[in-house]
């Protein structure tokens, strides 16, 4: 069995000697409504495997987002290859077939698997089985429920991970670990991220300021920061919609602090890496999406794709489109991506990781008196987001407390009451969470004193800039002048 992945990109590369030619499989493609990188398993003789295929087919109809259908695919994959060595597949697998491979995966192997990382495999296992039971394929599922439950599953429920951070925690992470800064405030010459330190420290920067999710921040374009972008005067509010979680729409903020520090990774870095890697995106041109036009009013990009003249809105451009959109600049070609690599495309979710794994053995090395206690497990990148989500609540509670007058609510107070203040419907909004359940689960944070702060901003950037109380009173819809006032 091979995996392979549909990429029409390629169909221009290879001249083919019979057969149909790109024109005619791009066409086909399209009918079909084969979306770019769906999976598709092949058996020896390279034919598709059309139980296994055909439900990635089904998930690319629905359209489900590329990178999960990744690692489904990888799931499955590792299934059918065990399955394939006890002489059976996935149409004959029973139930003690499956509890072995969850064995395998748990306890046998060289690196075993967490219990929550295997519970969000079995329910990919779970889904592909109910899709081949309601296309006749199998009879029933092999994994049979007892009470409700199954063999498979750990039953155990989970509540979202919040890690945050203190302000000396973050700024440890941003300047030291992203920044190229020794723990005194020096700078440390024997650093070797030169092109990444003032990137990286933009992309914390905000994440932390506009509480967006890595997958959202990561995949900014040039347009939505608007007059932002170069010399930024004041903050600036944009739509997200395609890169949220689960496609859901909202309004985004990025504070004039967040801006400032975009605004010197593009003075003193990017404008460098844009320059060398111009070259590289000419001769890629016709893989690119070329913007010839910008219409800011109504946030549409317009230009040339796979040969035809496009337009598409800002915010239903997925990662994958955003990654390859570029604009002819004085340079030459240059990627309309705000967080761009050294090959001057968009930086992956796997080279953003990378920088931070970077930064967090510099941490390590540089952990000792003066420097804030480090977590066991290495900060993330949306800790940035939990950290947000906490300061924003604090300050938005203590404005309507100001303002009418009333007392904090006592620790015996429930979730209704919380609800009934208002902020946390806010910060749900901010957020972009689909359940209020998972914006609740804040509040058992909000008395926290290793992380409480008094100004919920004061401190956090060493510039001048947004506060997180003008952030509030921006979510509060209130005129900034009265709200000072």
């Amino acid at each position: 069995m091979k995996l392979f992945y549909v990429k029409p990109d390629l169909l221009d590369r290879r001249p083919y000697a019979d057969g149909p030619d790109a024109a005619q499989v791009r066409d086909m493609l399209v009918h079909r409504a084969v979306r770019d990188r769906t999976p598709v398993f092949l058996d020896s003789q390279m034919r598709p495997i059309p139980h296994i295929s055909g439900w990635f087919y089904s998930l690319s109809l629905r359209k489900r987002d590329p990178e999960t259908m990744r690692t489904y695919a990888y799931i499955v994959f590792r299934l059918a290859n065990f399955l394939n060595e006890r002489g059976t597949d996935l149409l004959s697998a029973t139930e003690a077939d499956l509890v072995a491979y969850r064995y395998a995966r748990t306890e046998l192997q060289d690196t075993p698997c967490d219990e929550g990382t295997w519970d969000r495999e079995a329910g990919v296992i779970d889904q592909l089985y109910t899709w081949l039971r309601d296309q006749d394929l199998i009879r029933r599922k092999p994994v049979r429920l007892v009470n409700g439950r199954t063999p498979l599953t750990s039953g155990l429920r989970r509540e979202m991970d919040i890690r945050h951070l203190t302000c000396q925690q973050y700024l440890y992470f941003r300047d030291v670990g992203f920044g190229g800064m020794l723990p005194d405030g020096t700078v440390d010459y024997d650093f070797r991220g030169t092109n990444t330190t003032h990137r990286g420290r933009a992309g914390i920067e905000t994440a932390l300021l506009t509480g967006m999710r890595k997958t959202e921040w990561s995949t900014l374009l040039i347009p939505e920061l608007g007059t932002g972008w170069g010399n930024p005067q004041h903050s600036v509010e944009f739509d997200i919609q395609a890169c949220a979680k689960y496609g859901l729409h909202r309004t985004v903020y990025f504070p004039l602090a967040a801006l400032y520090m975009v605004d010197h990774y593009r003075r003193i870095e990017r404008l460098e890496v844009a320059q060398t890697a111009a070259k590289i995106l000419a001769r890629k041109a016709r893989t690119l999406f070329v913007v010839t036009s910008i219409n800011a009013d109504q946030g549409k990009l317009t230009g040339t794709y796979q040969g035809r003249r496009r337009t598409f809105k800002i915010s239903a451009m997925p990662p994958a489109m955003r990654r390859i959109t570029v604009h002819e600049t004085d340079i030459g070609l240059e990627s309309m991506a705000v967080f761009i690599g050294q090959g001057g495309l968009m930086l992956s979710s796997s080279a953003w990781d990378n920088c931070r794994h970077v930064a967090w053995s510099r941490m390590q090395k540089h952990a000792g008196d003066g420097t804030p206690q480090l977590p066991r497990k290495p900060w993330r990148y949306h800790d940035a987001r939990h950290t947000y989500a906490l300061q924003l609540l604090k300050q938005l509670y203590r404005m309507k407390w100001e303002r009418e007058g009333r007392l904090p609510p006592t620790r015996e107070a429930s979730p209704d009451d919380h609800v009934l203040f208002g902020p946390i419907l806010r910060v749900q909004r901010r957020l972009g969470h689909k359940r209020l359940a998972s914006t609740l689960g804040y509040l058992r944070y909000m008395d926290d004193p290793m992380n409480y702060v008094d100004d919920a901003f004061h401190g956090w950037t060493d510039h001048d800039g947004a506060t997180y109380a003008e952030i509030a009173i921006q979510t509060w819809n209130l005129d900034l002048e009265a709200a000072r006032a």
